[in-house]
């Protein structure tokens, strides 16, 4: 993506954590690594984004990554998952927003962040007016 900037990787955070885990004395049982909550594992079933990488914990390859995007530029829609196609359009629309990725193994929980980033041309603009939602409507 052309804009991205501000690249944090959790690369060593990750490696921390899995060693963690495997070492004869344990420090982190894999219930505690693998804690995936039932939205975030539902998000990766529906919304996930196939990757390479098979789990580090169950071997599966059932690994998918999300998009989560943030920012104040993008009003109500901040914290949406959005696909990687999704992500070169918006990089043109908005001016500023920081994306989250994170790694997801449906079968077992494990979850990771594994990266975030900045996206956006740097123009400022406002956020999209806000439009009425069903939970506004039905509380």
């Amino acid at each position: 993506m052309w804009s991205q900037r501000e690249v944090i990787d959790y690369a060593l955070q990750r490696r921390a954590t899995l060693q963690a885990m495997r070492q004869p004395v344990r420090n982190l049982s894999s219930l505690d690594a693998c804690d995936a909550d039932p939205m975030l594992v539902r998000a990766a079933k529906y919304h996930g984004e196939p990757t390479e990488v098979s789990c580090p914990v169950c071997d599966s390859s059932a690994m998918v990554n999300l998009h989560y995007t943030f920012g104040d530029q993008l009003g109500q829609y901040s914290g949406r998952i959005k696909r990687l196609a999704e992500l070169e359009e918006m990089q043109s629309l908005f001016g500023e927003f920081k994306v989250v990725v994170v790694e997801v193994c449906p079968d077992c929980g494990w979850n990771h962040m594994i990266t975030s980033y900045l996206l956006g041309d740097g123009v400022k603009r406002k956020p999209p007016r806000r439009q009425q939602t069903v939970e506004d409507i039905y509380g």
